[in-house]
């Protein structure tokens, strides 16, 4: 039997596959010299030859931003859901809150956390009036310490939005239930609240992994100057006076979509699991 569920989303699903494949084609293409700027189309991996020094660092940097940020944005995410899910004047003020968040666009956080955490920015200057002269390198230092804060700040307020959306409906019930059976406040959060909310939070924090692979806005404002995550590497080549660097950009981008497909294909094959634990656990 056909689920009428599919079938409505059969035309979204196919308009987007159809415009991202072709754009993906027309990236591999590129990478792979079939598509020039000039020239005719000839078979070639210099693209991948020239920027091969760059992409073990890429994507090694990029792992370093995105899988720090999406578990700080999925904790994080997780205890503001559950201050909302509490109700009251501070549930729906920490709503608002999360609303705001969502709606600032990442290059304005960043520049913010710029102004915040950089050398010259409010924290440095406040930590010099305390009588501490030295202010670590948290913007454009050796870790990329700001660009995980940033992204794990804006990405902590989507994770919210989704976990309580999707738990919120017969919450209450679920948990006066569990008090009705003798469950203390600690076992009724982990035994009923988590459960029904790792679905939520796992395709959550799996949205936030793969947009933090393939962000460069943040990395590029907040991050170090090298090794530069695979979006940087990408972006910098692509807008790069020589014409013979856009293969190189092409295969950084190519690099980068897989590394991202890597990641999102054993995490949504994991997902139904977390929906079976969720109807295991989740009853009291």
């Amino acid at each position: 039997m056909t689920n009428p569920r599919v079938t409505g989303a059969t035309p979204g699903i196919v308009a987007i596959t159809l415009v991202a494949g072709t754009g993906m084609a027309a990236v591999v293409a590129t990478s792979v010299g079939l598509m020039p700027l000039y020239g005719e189309p000839t078979p070639s991996l210099g693209g991948w030859r020239a920027a091969a020094p760059d992409l073990l660092g890429g994507i090694g940097e990029s792992l370093l931003i995105a899988l720090p940020a999406t578990v700080v944005a999925a904790l994080v995410g997780f205890l503001v859901a559950m201050v909302m899910l509490a109700g009251g004047w501070t549930g729906a003020a920490v709503r608002a809150v999360c609303l705001t968040v969502l709606a600032v666009p990442h290059v304005v956080g960043a520049t913010s956390v710029n102004l915040l955490l950089g050398d010259g920015g409010l924290a440095a200057r406040l930590a010099t009036r305390t009588g501490n002269d030295t202010w670590p390198a948290l913007v454009g230092g050796p870790w990329p310490v700001a660009t995980v804060l940033e992204l794990a700040w804006k990405e902590s307020a989507f994770v919210a939005l989704v976990v309580l959306a999707a738990v919120a409906p017969g919450h209450r019930s679920r948990m006066q239930v569990a008090a009705g059976l003798g469950a203390r406040p600690v076992q009724r959060v982990l035994g009923v609240l988590v459960p029904t909310a790792l679905p939520a939070l796992g395709a959550a924090s799996l949205v936030t992994l793969v947009y933090a692979i393939g962000s460069y806005e943040v990395a590029w404002l907040l991050g170090r100057a090298t090794p530069e995550p695979l979006p940087v590497l990408a972006f910098r080549l692509f807008g790069s006076i020589e014409l013979t660097d856009r293969p190189a950009a092409a295969a950084a981008a190519v690099t980068g979509s897989a590394l991202a497909l890597l990641v999102a294909v054993p995490a949504l094959a994991a997902l139904p699991r977390l929906r079976f634990l969720s109807v295991a656990g989740g009853t009291p």
